[in-house]
């Protein structure tokens, strides 16, 4: 490790989960087998196996949270969080993060070889809910030997699946974050997924999602997927900061090009995210988003009524994906059901994307957090 809290270099491990004589079962009620899933851990487990802290990633993301890969010039994308000596501290933590079933950064996904087929699954890959997701990285835990968790932490898509285990499964969860997070979304962040997808399926390389057969893949769709979410990532103060109505430098006259420097910034993380990321699962995992609704569920609360979870939800006052109200809406059906919830909404210029950066109050709250949780230990 080196001297200014990095991690250094850090490894991508594979694990199969599941069989196809022992296969995931769905909450579909479909089969799924084999499952392989990719995670990383930092820090040391200690010998009671009290101080595991399990990281959710958001959409995009994937198992590489901090620390570098060989030969990469940029860390995971939570670096500035997890660390010795950062608010997640792995002189004191253990910290596992693993990629999302339906990803594609090495866990089982609709881009992974069907083994009953030979081919690509594609569109045959089964749709998933959030419950899939927990169902996968509980059984990540048992093969790590950790039977209960300190900390499940995630934001946005990650802050959901937490919520999704701290409700089925709180006897395994002591304390829960949840940042930038929604329990329900509104019409309004569907049809910005829905959007998204179509510009995907409508790519004319997609090919009924079999793109990869034919040696081709849906970049304009893809990259105009991405180009549109990052818009909603960041505040109007933020693009105002950032760009302004500054010219790009390029420009030489009036067109229908790149003309100005926002233009420019989205042209490019359109075109990074096609080289790192796959479309089938941004369709998969954006479509588990829109049908996330838990405590419209029959005893939704029933079971984290008999085994309580200390929760923290925080939200970030510029964030207009998932605005405030969505944290709120969390925090009043956990206190309706007796959780000991913290809420706190977190000024940032920022936007939805603040959760992933170091702003300064949000990261004092979750050190402060943190080390409540190490004091009280798993209770």
């Amino acid at each position: 490790m080196t001297d200014n809290g990095a991690l250094g270099l850090v490894e991508t491990h594979t694990v199969r989960l599941f069989t196809a004589a022992d296969p995931l079962v769905l909450a579909s009620g479909s089969t799924l087998g084999p499952v392989d899933v990719a995670y990383e851990t930092y820090g040391t487990l200690s010998a009671d196996r009290d101080n595991a802290v399990f990281i959710c990633h958001a959409l995009t993301g994937d198992a590489h949270a901090a620390g570098f890969h060989p030969g990469a010039k940029r860390p995971g994308w939570w670096d500035n969080l997890i660390g010795p000596g950062k608010p997640l501290d792995t002189n004191r933590f253990f910290v596992v993060c693993a990629n999302l079933l339906g990803g594609c950064q090495g866990t089982t996904g609709p881009s992974t070889l069907d083994p009953a087929t030979g081919r690509v699954y594609g569109l045959d890959f089964p749709l998933l809910d959030m419950d899939d997701f927990v169902t996968v990285h509980r059984a990540l835990l048992d093969h790590l030997g950790i039977e209960r968790l300190l900390i499940a932490l995630g934001g946005s898509l990650g802050g959901m699946q937490v919520l999704e285990w701290s409700l089925r499964h709180p006897e395994q969860i002591a304390n829960a974050a949840i940042i930038a997070a929604s329990s329900r979304l509104n019409a309004q962040n569907i049809a910005f997924s829905a959007v998204a997808r179509r510009a995907i399926m409508d790519d004319p390389d997609f090919n009924d999602g079999r793109y990869s057969e034919a040696g081709a893949l849906p970049r304009l769709g893809l990259r105009t997927a991405r180009m549109m979410a990052h818009i909603t990532y960041l505040s109007e103060d933020a693009f105002s900061e950032k760009f302004g109505r500054t010219p790009h430098p390029e420009r030489d006259k009036p067109g229908f090009g790149i003309d100005f420097a926002v233009e420019s910034y989205l042209d490019h993380q359109g075109k990074v995210f096609i080289e790192r990321f796959d479309a089938l699962s941004y369709l998969y995992l954006s479509r588990v988003m829109d049908y996330f609704d838990p405590f419209s569920r029959p005893n939704a609360t029933e079971a984290v009524l008999a085994n309580p979870v200390n929760f923290l939800v925080m939200s970030f006052d510029t964030d207009w994906r998932f605005s405030a109200e969505h944290s709120r809406r969390i925090v009043k059906h956990l206190e309706n059901a007796g959780q000991p919830v913290s809420y706190r909404n977190i000024p940032s210029p920022w936007g939805h994307d603040s959760f992933l950066l170091p702003v300064e109050r949000y990261h004092d709250t979750l050190r402060a957090w943190f080390e409540r949780t190490l004091r009280e230990g798993l209770r």
